[in-house]
């Protein structure tokens, strides 16, 4: 009997054993391990370093110290991502994140001479590439400069064959093109060397843009002008791109673009409607221009040249009547009006100078015209963009 009870106490205790074991090993899988070595800027174990792993959920802490071999080891760790921190003597020398699987056992090895080593190659690649951004962009300015020397000489070349007779104009031409042509040339090799994202890039379109304008290129002036919008959503360039649109007759896309330069720039809204209208003016769009014109007036009821352009508008967009063999004009609305507000607000200027001029048309059509000698009423000056 005393041997079958000893045979139950080792049986049971076997088995407690057993379920300690158990015990352990499923608590060895619900957990993590972490090992690895450290070494230093030579390549050599680095002793005496902490690392303090971090739980990035609990916020609990783990140290671990390395060995004379450079070697340290940590278990029992809750599964997470971590934040390690390395110290040597309190004074933390490098950081760095990792992931703690359960049940698996991690390895973490930092050599600061690997380091080292890549952080100098990053240096020079990175000073390498500063480098070739700094020559792409020194060319990239040498075109743009010359390019806007050229812009500027053919602008003014180009004042000063709008100032010729008109027989003169024609031999000037060439040598507006020839100069014209260079700034092109010059500012698209800048716009070449900018990337899409380079800030300087809607400058150089814009330029382009101004360089298209100035030999009568709307087509091509009013793509670059689009682009630089794209780019930097700037009045100006609205501005420039509404009278590209207007000059090739999209009307409803120049109007766009004029709003948008209003809604960027409101205290500017008088001018932006005057240019709109002057596009339109200039391209024999001028029933459409007085719509534009009467919101530059109400805009800025002081402006003697808008109030002189719309009366010219109104002029040239009336109607007539026949009354036997004559032509009787019909005035629109706010004809005299108009031509009346810009000499009285300007009496001695030009605008009101080409006012007086329209109301003397005016007065000696006020008895009709002959049609049998087919005349008209006197054509007004096409109005220049301020």
């Amino acid at each position: 009997m005393k041997r079958s009870k000893r045979l139950s106490m080792i049986t049971f205790a076997y088995v407690l054993f057993l379920m300690a074991g158990f015990a352990l090993s499923a608590s060895a899988q619900n957990t993590a391990k972490v090992h690895g070595s450290v070494n230093d800027t030579a390549g050599n174990p680095f002793a005496g370093i902490v690392l303090a792993f971090k739980n990035s959920t609990t916020g609990q802490t783990f140290e671990a110290t390395t060995d004379a071999g450079g070697r340290y080891a940590k278990v029992g760790l809750p599964p997470g991502n971590y934040s390690v921190t390395l110290k040597l003597k309190d004074q933390v020398i490098y950081d760095m994140i990792t992931e703690l699987m359960a049940g698996q056992d991690t390895v973490a090895n930092v050599n600061f001479k690997e380091l080292q080593a890549k952080v100098g190659a990053e240096q020079e690649e990175a000073e390498k590439k500063a480098a070739e951004s700094r020559a792409k962009f020194a060319s990239m300015k040498v075109h743009f400069d010359a390019g806007t020397a050229a812009l500027e000489q053919a602008k003014q070349q180009r004042a000063a064959i709008d100032k010729m007779p008109k027989d003169q104009q024609a031999a000037a031409q060439g040598q507006l093109q020839d100069t014209a042509g260079k700034a092109v040339s010059e500012l698209q090799q800048a716009l070449e060397g900018t990337a899409e994202t380079d800030p300087n890039r809607h400058i150089v379109l814009a330029r382009l843009g101004d360089a298209y304008e100035t030999t009568s290129k709307f087509t091509e002036a009013a793509d670059a002008y689009t682009k630089a919008v794209a780019l930097k959503p700037d009045p100006g360039y609205y501005n420039n791109l509404g009278n590209c649109l207007a000059r090739t007759g999209k009307v409803d896309e120049a109007g766009t673009a004029y709003q948008k330069a209003i809604e960027l720039d409101p205290t500017n809204t008088a001018m932006y409607w005057r240019n709109f209208a002057v596009g339109l003016y200039n391209t024999g769009r001028i029933k459409e221009s007085v719509d534009p014109l009467r919101k530059a007036t109400a805009a800025d009821p002081k402006n003697a040249q808008a109030w002189y352009l719309l009366g010219a508008a109104l002029v040239n967009t009336m109607d007539f009547k026949h009354d036997g063999d004559k032509l009787v004009p019909i005035l629109q609305p706010g004809t005299i009006e108009a031509y009346q507000k810009s000499i009285d607000l300007d009496p001695n200027g030009p605008y009101a100078a080409q006012a007086k001029q329209g109301m003397d048309a005016l007065q000696a059509m006020g008895v009709g015209i002959d049609t049998k000698v087919n005349q008209r009423p006197a054509s007004n000056a096409p109005p220049k963009k301020k």
